[in-house]
């Protein structure tokens, strides 16, 4: 095997790895979503998942609800709050029609 066939390889091996590691860190994943629980805090979630990566939000009459996503990849993670708590989640995998 030539020195730059070998060295060419060598950068494929590498690119995977950093790419697979890269994959391996989202936060956004089924083990996470599955940490997530009813009455937890907003702040407690975002402990679990990270930064959402859209928010939108209502008050009235002295409640306080809000959907945050998140969202990498095919995965869509989506979390209901009210008033601060989380009282539902729903998470889907494979891209949006």
């Amino acid at each position: 095997m030539s020195k730059n066939m070998l060295r060419s390889l060598c950068c494929v091996i590498i690119a995977g790895l950093i790419f697979t590691s890269l994959a391996a860190c989202s936060k956004v994943n089924q083990a996470n979503f599955d940490k997530v629980q009813t009455d937890m805090s907003e702040d407690e979630v975002t402990k679990i998942l990270g930064s959402p990566t859209e928010s939108s939000g209502v008050n009235i009459a002295g409640f306080s609800g809000n959907t945050s996503v998140w969202q990498k990849g095919d995965i869509t993670i989506s979390i209901q709050f009210l008033n601060g708590k989380v009282v539902a989640k729903t998470m889907t995998k494979g891209k949006p029609a």
